[in-house]
């Protein structure tokens, strides 16, 4: 257990100790001000620099964005730990006889001079993390320091620290078996109410934890993470971690973080900025997906809606080839017999068919994207022209070769043989003539999933289709297949359990050049089309090769929800061990009543007694009857997508990802029946399952009808 610095049982000394860090505190307040104002002053002397425009916009858009970011610091305590090194060179190494105060971000006097506060994610940081009584490496004491909880910085704040002494404690005195966190602090930080957004983990990353945040930029890692393990903490400040260790190629290839819903990116939304990060592109795939098959005028919008049979047929690995061939049945070698005449000045040049017929096959065999294949095609008819005209009259520049290339036969061969094509046309085609569908889903597809795809009542053209948020997937990955959608350094995925493989297919697209951070639960998978084993998701995604790490202690949902959630995860079909909890505490309350929404009222009403939020969670039908029963005894409530309110209603389909420190789960049996467009598909238990770990602290399961786990 935690050492605590006998120095500080005497009152005059832990005085002493608290008035040095307050004063320290201070110190690197100051100092951060001036580094603020510093950033300012950069922008502004850069405008008066004498240097090329190009040069000087791109420095003033870097110092900019340095000084905005810096302007835009969350307000909070600077530090929140302290390593202090043996004298030992043999096991400190450079670090022997220092100190280093631990914080969210580097601050300094001076560029040059020590750091007053090292950023958690040097190198030298790692030792808070990792460092215990069996490897000490090379710490003789870590500090941790209590902060007043929401201090927006303030050094009176500081209300407390503790110590472990890790160099001169014996190695068997410490217990890798011991179910609390070592330290009352870190236990504190772990536990405390939560209202309002998610807050960072940098004060409390264990060491698995931090194993997963440090990996290499180009490694590739699946966290399957029980409910509670902080498998979201883990990608979000894997994210911060690149940022800062990579900051050139993460910045020009861009990192983008994806989320299952608004909601839940809205309650995420304050974690890398509170670790001075900010500039990260964080979406929904299907934003991502809407944004990146759009046209001048914005995103592609959804207007239509796909029946579970025609969503279940689209979303399947399948489509993938069916739309391959539909888009490549429009090459057509044949669709120009005869020579091509290239008129150059009074001159004119022949290409014959035999020669054309090859180039197009040439290319076709290089199988390179749609686009590219085109032009591969036009570049090569000129070449041969070219080729002819240097034999018999020299070199030619390349004002000729563009001339050639614009002739006008030339186009019209290109046009007819391997022709320009929108995404929207292909898929719109593929679902609307029945033949083009047969000849691409022959050998794919069975009658019935051929039926199901095609639209009822097609519309007039491509440009008046009502697309559904399938649709999207489908209009993706033609979009891929005919050119490169924009790619990223970095993509990290939460609540991957969920992707289908056509929506795997556009994320391994947009991280074809980088690696990915995949995060989910097996037991929490909710779509009709959730994966059942990591492996089949990370071949769609374009990475067999990605470690997939188990995260099975939970910090977060104590011992008593995880007992009743575990009883849930035994009727699953999925090959997931059961979670296991730190914290002892924590209450479970299942009240069977004749008057489910007086009981509810009632549950609400004692969950208000204590501190943190109250997430009031139901099947989809039953929200607004939840809701009105509330409102009727005077207790004011918020949607999901207001992560501060005290009290939120909440349909179990949106529940994922989030947390409440006291749920009531409102009639089970109605929630496993299946909500959230998952009925018929076996996954209402699952859906339950997600329902009840979002409690941190307690859980009230209120019904009238029978339970589903007993």
């Amino acid at each position: 257990m935690t050492s605590t610095d006998p120095s500080l049982t005497d009152p005059d000394p832990l005085t002493a100790s608290l008035r040095r860090a307050r004063a320290h505190h201070d110190l690197c307040r100051a100092a951060l001000a001036a580094m603020v104002e510093g950033a300012q002053e950069h922008v502004v002397t850069a405008e008066d620099v004498s240097a090329s425009g190009a040069d000087a916009e791109v420095l003033g858009y870097v110092l900019r964005s340095r000084a905005k970011e810096m302007r835009e610091l969350p307000e909070g305590p600077l530090f929140f730990g302290r390593l202090d090194f043996g004298a030992d060179r043999g096991s400190a190494g450079d670090h022997a006889g220092q100190s280093y105060h631990i914080g969210r971000r580097r601050i300094s006097e001076h560029p040059a001079a020590p750091p007053l506060v090292v950023d958690w994610r040097a190198p030298v940081s790692r030792a808070f993390y990792q460092a215990s009584a069996r490897d000490p490496q090379g710490v003789d004491v870590r500090r941790r320091f209590g902060w007043s909880p929401g201090s927006r910085g303030e050094s009176a704040d500081l209300t407390g620290m503790e110590d472990e002494h890790l160099g001169s404690r014996p190695a068997q005195q410490h217990s890798p078996e011991s179910r609390l966190p070592e330290s009352r602090i870190l236990a504190d930080e772990i536990e405390r109410p939560r209202v309002g957004p998610m807050r960072d983990i940098a004060a409390t990353i264990q060491p698995d934890q931090d194993d997963l945040v440090r990996a290499g930029l180009g490694v590739s890692v699946c966290v399957q993470g029980a409910p509670g393990t902080g498998k979201t903490a883990v990608g979000l400040h894997r994210a911060a971690y690149l940022l800062y260790t990579h900051p050139q190629r993460i910045r020009r290839d861009g990192l983008l973080i994806l989320g299952p819903n608004p909601t839940f990116l809205s309650y995420i939304a304050e974690v890398l900025p509170a670790l001075g990060e900010t500039g990260v592109r964080q979406t929904t795939i299907a934003d991502e997906i809407r944004k990146g098959i759009g046209s001048g005028s914005g995103p592609q919008p959804v207007r239509g809606e796909d029946d579970e049979r025609a969503a279940a047929v689209k979303h399947d690995a399948r489509m993938a080839r069916v739309l391959r061939r539909a888009l490549y049945a429009r090459v057509d070698p044949a669709a120009a017999r005869e020579d091509l005449t290239v008129p150059d000045g009074t001159y004119r040049w022949r290409v014959p068919a035999a020669v054309l017929a090859r180039i197009v096959a040439d290319v076709r065999a290089e199988e390179p994207p749609y686009a590219t294949g085109r032009e591969r095609v036009r570049t090569r008819v000129v070449r041969y022209v070219r080729e002819q005209a240097e034999r018999r009259a020299g070199p030619r520049g390349g004002a000729w070769a563009q001339k050639v290339a614009r002739a006008r036969p030339v186009g019209a061969y290109v046009d007819a043989v391997w022709p320009g094509v929108r995404p929207q046309e292909v898929v719109a085609g593929l679902l609307t003539q029945p033949s083009v569908l047969a000849a691409a889903a022959d050998g794919v597809l069975d009658a019935d999933e051929r039926k199901a795809l095609r639209w009822a009542r097609p519309p007039r053209s491509w440009k008046s289709a009502r697309w559904s948020a399938a649709d999207l997937v489908l209009l993706d990955e033609v979009a891929g297949l005919i050119g490169h959608p924009d790619r990223y350094g970095h993509v990290v995925v939460d609540e991957a359990q969920d992707l289908s493989p056509m929506e795997c297919r556009a994320i391994g697209r947009r991280a074809a050049f980088g690696s990915v951070t995949v995060l989910g639960d097996l037991a929490q998978g909710t779509t009709p089309w959730a994966a059942r084993t990591w492996d089949e998701l990370l071949v769609h995604l374009g990475r067999p090769e990605a470690s997939v790490v188990p995260l099975t202690t939970g910090f977060r949902v104590p011992e008593a929800v995880v007992g009743l959630a575990n009883r849930v995860l035994a009727l699953l079909d999925v090959e997931v061990p059961p979670g296991r909890s730190l914290r002892r505490d924590g209450e479970v309350r299942i009240r069977r009543t004749d008057d489910v929404p007086h009981e509810t009222v009632g549950a609400v009403r004692r969950a208000l007694t204590y501190e943190g939020s109250v997430g009031v969670v139901a099947a989809d039908p039953d929200v607004v009857r939840v809701r009105e029963a509330l409102h009727a005894a005077g207790i004011g409530t918020a949607d999901a997508d207001r992560p501060g309110a005290r009290v939120t209603v909440l349909a179990a389909g949106v529940a994922k990802g989030l947390e409440y420190d006291h749920v009531v789960a409102v009639e089970p049996a109605a929630i496993a029946e299946g909500c959230g467009g998952v009925r018929g598909r076996g996954r209402g238990l699952h859906l339950l399952y997600v329902v009840l770990t979002r409690a941190v602290s307690r859980l009230d399961v209120v019904h009238a009808r029978p339970l589903p786990f007993g």
